[in-house]
C-alpha cells in the first residue's frame, strides 16, 4: 500500500495547489483559470510594472515553487505533475499572463524537460513581442564529471536574489545578470537514508540498505553518486562539508539547510548543530533553515547549499518577503549560554537511630524486594511488566541507606522527606514520581505538626491531584486510601485488613482509569489484581506483623 494521503491521484496536484492558496497567510496568491492541465499560480497583487520572475517545474518539491511566490520573490510559478516538467503551453500562458513591457526572467532547474519546455515557451513568447530571458540553476556538485549538473535546493536562493532585484525595479538584463551571478557562486550537495515514496506506488523495501546513506541522490529519487556506510550525524555533515568547502573555496557564505521532506525537526536541529561545529563554521555568515525549501516528497534526507556572499546578495537575502515558504536568514553565531547556579534541592538531615522505625523500614523494603517477580508477573498481564522491578529498585536504595546508617530514623518528618527525594531519583517512570510526591507531601505535613495518619492522607491527596487517579481507578490507591483511613481510626491491624480488601477488589474492576492498565481491554483485566495495590497490601501486612 502507498504511504501517501490523497483522494484522486489525477487531481492530487490541483488539490494540493488549492490547499496552498487558501492557506496563504498574505492572501496574495491566485491560480490562473485557463485549463485543468495548466497549473499556474501567480501574485494577485502584480501590476506588471517591474520585471516578472517566473520559475516552476515538477510538483512534489513543496514549498517550491508556489511557496516562493509573493512580493520580493517570484511573480508566478508553473506547476507540473509530480516530478514532471510543466508543458510548453503552461509556461507560455504564465509568461503572457504576468509579463509587461519590462520583460520576464525564467529561472529553471537544470533538467532536460524543464530546459526544453521553458526554453521553447520563451521563444514562443518572444513572438508576442515579450522580452524573455532564462537562466539555468546547476548547483549540485554530487557528480563532478557531469557536464549538466542538476539544479536542486540552491534554486530557492536564486529565486530570492532575482526577486529582490526585480522588486527594486532593476532592468531585465540586470535581474538576469544578478541571478546568473548567484548561480555562479552556488554549490549544493544532498544525502538521504531513504528515497521518496510516490503516491499510488507500493510501499516496498528501499534500495538504500539499513545503516547506510546515499550521497548525492537527486530530488526525484535518482540514485546517488556513492553510498556511505554510516548514519552518524557528525560524519555525514563532515562528508558533505568537505567537497562543498573544496568547491566553494574562501569567502563568507549563507548556508541553506534543506529538509528533503522526511527528516524530523529534532534531527534537523541536530544536523544544524553539527554544521555549526564543522570545518565550515568560520565561514558561515547566515543560516537559512533548517526547513524544507526544495523537498522531494517524503525523502528521508537533507541537503546543504552554500552561497558565496557579496553586498548585493546579503541585502537580497535579508529583504522581507510575502511568501509561504521562504525562511528568514539567521546571522550565525556560536551557542549562547547564561551562567546559572544549579538548585540543589536536597533534604538536609542528620542520620539518627530508632530501633522501632528501623524495623518498620527494613520490613517494608524487604517485602518489596521479595515481591519483585510476583508483581512483574501481575503487571505483565495488565501493563508493561515492570512494577515489581520499579518498586524493588526504590526499596533496595532505601534499604542500603538503612544498612549504611544514613537515615534520620529518629526524625520521621525528615525520614519521609528523604525517602521522597531518593525515590524520585532511583525509581523509574511515573511510579517513582508518584511515590516521591506521596512521601514528600506527607513529610511536609508531618513537619507542620499534623498526626502521622493525617499527614499520610495529605500525601495521598497530592498524589491523586498530580497523578490523576482516584479510588476505583484500579491503582495502588484502591489499597492505600482505605488503609490510611483505617490507620487513622484503628491502627496498623485495621489498615492491613483494609489494604488487603482494597487490593482484592481491583481484580473485579472492569476498567482501569489511569496508568498503563487503562489501555488494556477488560477481558485482560478480569480476575487480575493490580500489582501496585498488591504491593501496598503486602507492605501493610508486614508492618502489622
Amino acid at each position: 500500500m502507498s504511504r501517501f494521503f490523497f483522494n484522486d491521484r489525477k487531481q492530487l496536484v490541483n488539490d494540493a495547489i488549492e490547499g496552498i492558496l487558501i492557506s496563504a497567510p498574505h492572501g496574495n496568491l491566485v491560480k490562473l483559470d485557463i485549463d485543468p492541465a495548466i497549473r499556474v499560480v501567480a501574485r494577485s497583487d502584480w501590476d506588471k510594472s517591474r520585471v516578472a520572475v517566473i520559475s516552476g517545474g515538477g510538483s512534489g518539491h513543496e514549498p517550491a515553487h508556489a511557496g516562493f511566490i509573493g512580493k520580493g520573490m517570484l511573480t508566478a510559478a508553473v506547476c507540473g505533475d509530480l516530478f514532471a516538467s510543466p508543458s510548453v503551453d503552461a509556461v507560455l500562458n504564465a509568461i503572457v499572463a504576468v509579463t509587461g513591457d519590462r520583460g520576464c526572467l525564467l529561472i529553471v532547474k537544470n533538467y532536460t524537460g524543464d530546459r526544453l519546455n521553458f526554453g521553447l515557451a520563451a521563444e514562443k513568447a518572444k513572438r508576442y513581442g515579450l522580452k524573455v530571458e532564462m537562466i539555468i540553476v546547476a548547483d549540485d556538485i554530487a557528480l563532478p564529471d557531469n557536464k549538466q549538473p542538476r539544479g536542486i535546493a540552491g534554486t530557492a536562493l536564486v529565486h530570492k536574489i532575482a526577486g529582490y532585484a526585480a522588486e527594486k525595479g532593476k532592468s531585465l538584463s540586470d535581474v538576469r545578470d544578478i541571478a546568473q551571478q548567484a548561480c555562479d557562486n552556488l554549490w549544493s550537495l544532498g544525502v538521504a537514508m531513504q528515497t521518496c515514496n510516490l503516491p499510488g506506488s507500493d510501499d516496498e523495501e528501499g534500495r538504500i540498505k539499513q545503516g547506510h546513506v546515499e550521497l548525492g541522490l537527486g530530488i526525484h529519487g535518482e540514485p546517488g553518486a556513492s553510498v556511505v556506510d554510516t548514519q552518524n550525524s557528525k560524519a555525514i555533515i563532515d562528508t558533505l562539508v568537505a567537497p562543498l568547502k573544496e568547491k566553494a573555496g574562501d569567502g563568507r557564505f549563507a548556508v541553506l539547510i534543506n529538509n528533503l521532506g522526511g527528516v524530523s525537526a529534532l534531527e534537523m536541529a541536530l544536523l544544524t548543530k553539527e554544521l555549526a561545529h564543522s570545518a565550515l563554521k568560520d565561514q558561515i555568515a547566515y543560516l537559512i533553515g533548517p526547513a524544507p525549501l526544495v523537498s522531494s516528497l517524503d525523502m528521508k534526507g537533507f541537503s546543504l547549499s552554500l552561497l558565496r556572499l557579496n553586498e548585493t546578495f546579503e541585502q537580497a537575502l535579508n529583504e522581507p518577503v510575502e511568501t509561504i515558504g521562504w525562511q528568514t536568514p539567521v546571522a550565525f553565531a556560536p551557542l549562547r549560554t547564561l551562567a546559572h547556579t544549579a538548585i540543589q534541592d536536597r533534604v538536609d538531615s542528620t542520620p539518627s537511630e530508632n530501633a522501632q522505625v528501623a524495623a518498620l523500614v527494613a520490613g517494608a523494603t524487604q517485602t518489596l524486594v521479595d515481591l519483585e517477580n510476583r508483581l512483574n508477573a501481575l503487571d505483565a498481564k495488565v501493563g508493561d511488566g515492570d512494577t515489581g522491578s520499579t518498586f524493588a529498585q526504590g526499596a533496595r536504595d532505601i534499604a542500603q541507606l538503612l544498612q549504611d546508617k544514613q537515615l534520620p530514623l529518629n526524625d520521621v518528618p525528615k525520614l519521609l522527606l528523604l525517602i521522597g527525594e531518593r525515590l524520585a531519583t532511583v525509581m523509574g517512570g511515573s511510579s517513582g514520581v508518584l511515590m516521591s510526591i506521596f512521601f514528600t507531601a506527607a513529610g511536609q505535613q508531618l513537619q507542620d505538626g499534623k498526626p502521622l495518619a493525617d499527614a499520610l492522607l495529605s500525601g495521598l491527596a497530592q498524589m491523586k491531584q498530580y497523578g490523576g487517579a482516584d479510588l476505583g481507578d484500579r491503582t495502588l490507591i484502591d489499597a492505600l486510601q482505605p488503609a490510611l483511613e483505617a490507620l487513622r481510626k484503628g491502627g496498623l491491624q485495621a489498615a492491613a485488613q483494609a489494604a488487603k480488601q482494597g487490593a482484592e477488589a481491583t481484580a473485579s474492576m472492569q476498567k482501569a482509569g489511569a496508568g498503563r492498565s487503562s489501555y488494556v481491554n477488560k477481558e485482560n483485566l478480569d480476575g487480575v489484581t493490580d500489582p501496585g495495590a498488591v504491593a501496598v497490601a503486602e507492605v501493610f501486612a508486614t508492618l502489622a506483623r
